[in-house]
């Protein structure tokens, strides 16, 4: 046994944050189902195995095979579509094409006790008796679609059909009757329980029926899902029942309404892709067939897949089940799946399920724990019928038609690539580690920057040593090989340094704060201009219209500047910040505080004179990560003006003309312009006075005061002058 332990600490992508040491681990089931499978098994504990060897029994040159019988001498008879073709294959292997439809697709076949063909067609299709070659008509339906044969333990076929939704009887010489009427717009599937009831699944409201005598019915189950796509009765009275299409789904409409268009069309492996969709009702298989080389189908699909409503999936909502109805009536959802449709399933002798996905032609095996376990991949598009077979399973498949065969033996070797890994960031690889018994594992990777493997990746590169040699990338995937007698791998982990991404400073802000803490705030009555805060951001942006002004601060005695900032880290990590300052006429920075933690710094209000100044913010990661990979960013703040100094107001001697008075107010800032001017007579209202120049807007400025209707007797005029920053400067004159 060879086996490989990790050398250092792990832990979970979702909980590093810094540039560390981390690992990517595959451990369980949910793990590595996501991956791609060649020759490769899954079982229910997350290890990887040799599949069951995997035979091509046939390959049909058509986009899909839909149905399979076969005789008691083990005679295979397939349907296949779009060229409504039914093969014929032999005990031996020998296979030959037996008749072809004038109808695209071929949904049903069914044999009857003395071993004779029935094959219904559609669209608008009918059952034909075919033998020795020749086709002979059996039964019309006057129904669009034929999905459904089987043969009731008296010998006569019933048969059910979609747009309408009926269950037909045909006895032995072609008699039919209506025998019940679902209200469904498909019957999809057909089979007879151990009593000779007939059950029917139906499309779009997904109920199982047991039919017991023409027009009498019990609904059996009312699955969750749209469509009632297989039925396997057992001896015992036990019925299960795998049901498709997601809550919301109008899935078989989608082969209806593409091969409703005329079948002029010739068409040659690769197919055509032709969704199947109605905008009513659905059932029926999902046709994928790949682009034909000939035009004229290719706009015949064109305009059918047009005329088709689109499908419809919610993410995580249930695509498929499998239900288990008890003889006593009781039901068990067996097993669901929310990216997978489950197309076919056969019971096996030992009590376990095998039953067939849309997910690159996926054969399941559910064991009686209920627990589920990949078969086999066979990289089609689909797995449309399982049966039973003396050496294992048949599977037939759809995207390409063909037969396989799983025997009972493993295969020699195979591989599986594991899904892509998004490592969030650029990342340098480490090991890659496993535990592995018996046989041989190799292992490959490749890496690249899109979240899709392409040409822009890396070529496979063999881990030697365990290391992994791609480049360093944000993205990686990883490829085993296996071979030999009883190899298994599981616990698959790949060591990988991400890439440290840095911090952002994102805003800085400067206020002043009163002696209590509080924001220091405006008078009644003052100017609000003086009063704004200005936050610089990372962009450069700030919270006025245009431009970034000066923020001007004044304090009151005692009070404090607190200067905050908001940074953030991609990355989670912890960050340490450095605060410094400089004046609008010094050249080199000071340091005002280093490794600080929190986002906010108090000055004592006098530190700083009255002059413009520059705050600047480092953020570093360092404390989450080591110092050579340690990141850091910075943001200066917009310019600040401190100023603590009134402005100086001069008054000229009053001018009295009677009851006229004139006033010249001379008024000086030495650190900011001014704002504002205004005046009170004999302490009074404020009267707002403009500067002589029009505009108050510069340190000095000049202001004419003029007053009418003055009172006789003796008056005090006062003037007051605001700058940028709020200090206000006052004079008073006595007027006799």
């Amino acid at each position: 046994m060879k086996s490989f332990t990790l050398c250092f600490c792990c832990a979970a992508i979702a909980t590093i944050h810094a540039a560390t040491t981390t690992t990517w681990e595959m451990n369980t089931y949910a793990d590595f189902v996501k991956g791609r499978f060649n020759g490769i098994s899954l079982d229910r504990d997350g290890r990887l195995t040799l599949a069951p060897k995997l035979d091509t029994v046939f390959s049909s040159g058509q986009p899909a095979i839909w149905s399979v019988a076969r005789a008691s001498d083990g005679t295979l008879y397939l349907g296949t579509g779009h060229r409504g073709r039914v093969y014929r294959i032999d005990s031996k292997g020998a296979n030959s094409l037996i008749w072809t439809s004038d109808e695209p697709e071929v949904f049903a076949v069914a044999l009857d006790s003395t071993g004779t063909l029935y094959a219904a067609s559609s669209p608008d299709g009918k059952v034909y008796r075919v033998e020795k070659g020749k086709a002979v008509e059996f039964f019309a339906p006057k129904a669009k679609y034929i999905w459904s044969l089987a043969f009731a333990p008296d010998g006569s076929l019933f048969v059910g059909t979609g747009d309408p939704g009926n269950v037909y009887r045909v006895d032995k010489s072609g008699k039919s009757e209506l025998y019940y009427e679902t209200g469904q717009s498909h019957v999809t599937a057909l089979a007879f329980d151990s009593h000779g009831n007939a059950l029917a699944g139906t499309e779009p409201n997904g109920i199982l029926y047991r039919i017991s005598a023409r027009e009498k019915a019990f609904v059996l189950y009312d699955a969750s899902l749209p469509e009632i796509r297989s039925i396997v009765p057992m001896p015992d009275g036990t019925v299960y029942a795998a049901a498709l299409g997601g809550s919301i789904a109008n899935r078989t409409g989608a082969a209806t309404a593409a091969i409703a268009a005329p079948m002029s069309i010739t068409v040659t492996a690769p197919a055509t892709s032709i969704t199947v969709s109605d905008t009513s009702t659905q059932a029926g298989p999902d046709i994928k067939p790949k682009a034909d080389t000939s035009k004229a189908a290719a706009q015949q699909v064109q305009a059918a897949t047009a005329a088709a409503s689109p499908l419809l999936e919610i993410p995580g909502v249930d695509k498929s089940a499998l239900y288990k109805i008890n003889p006593d009536g009781t039901a068990e959802t067996l097993w669901t799946s929310k990216e997978e449709n489950v197309y076919s399933m056969v019971v096996e002798a030992n009590g376990g399920i095998a039953f067939a996905t849309d997910a690159q032609g996926r054969v399941y095996r559910l064991n009686k724990d209920r627990k589920a376990a990949l078969l086999v991949e066979t990289s089609e598009g689909e797995a449309t019928r399982l049966l039973a077979d003396s050496n294992g399973l048949l599977a037939a498949t759809g995207d390409m038609g063909k037969l396989f065969r799983l025997s009972s033996t493993p295969s020699p070797g195979g591989s599986y690539e594991s899904p892509v890994h998004d490592a969030g960031t650029i990342a340098r690889w480490g090991r890659i580690n496993w535990r592995s018994r018996a046989g041989t594992v190799n292992f490959s990777t490749r890496s690249g920057n899109s979240a899709r493997p392409d040409k822009t990746w890396s070529d496979w590169e063999t881990v030697a040593s365990s290391m992994v040699k791609s480049p360093n990338a944000r993205y990686i995937q990883w490829r085993a090989e296996l071979s030999g007698s009883g190899a298994i791998l599981e616990n698959v982990s790949i060591a990988y340094l991400p890439q440290n991404n840095p911090p952002a400073v994102r805003s800085i802000n400067v206020s002043a704060q009163a002696a209590g803490g509080s924001a220091a705030k405006l008078s009644a009555g003052s100017s609000a201009t003086a009063a704004y805060s200005i936050t610089v951001t990372d962009t450069g942006e700030s919270s006025t219209a245009a431009g970034t002004p000066t923020q001007a601060l004044s304090r009151a005695a005692g009070s404090q500047i607190q200067v905050s900032w908001q940074a953030d880290d991609p990355d989670g990590d912890k960050l340490t910040y450095t605060l410094y300052f400089r004046g609008e006429d010094e050249t080199e920075w000071k340091l005002l505080r280093t490794n600080m933690f929190e986002n906010s710094l108090l000055l004592d209000g006098d530190v700083l004179a009255d002059g413009r100044y520059f705050f600047r913010v480092v953020a570093s990661d360092r404390p989450s990560n080591a110092a050579n990979v340690a990141r850091e960013d910075d943001l200066v703040s917009s310019p600040v003006l401190i100023d603590n100094t009134p402005p100086v107001v001069t008054l000229s001697a009053p001018r009295r003309a009677d009851a006229h008075l004139e006033v010249d107010a001379d008024v000086t800032d030495q650190t900011s312009p001014l704002r504002r001017c205004e005046y009170s007579l004999d302490a009074g209202p404020w009267t707002p006075v403009e500067a002589a120049d029009g505009v108050t807007d510069s340190p000095r400025e000049q202001f004419h005061i003029v007053i009418d209707k003055l009172r006789a007797g003796e008056h005090v005029l006062v003037v007051r002058a605001y700058d940028t920053a709020n200090n206000a400067g006052l004079a008073k004159v006595v007027v006799r």
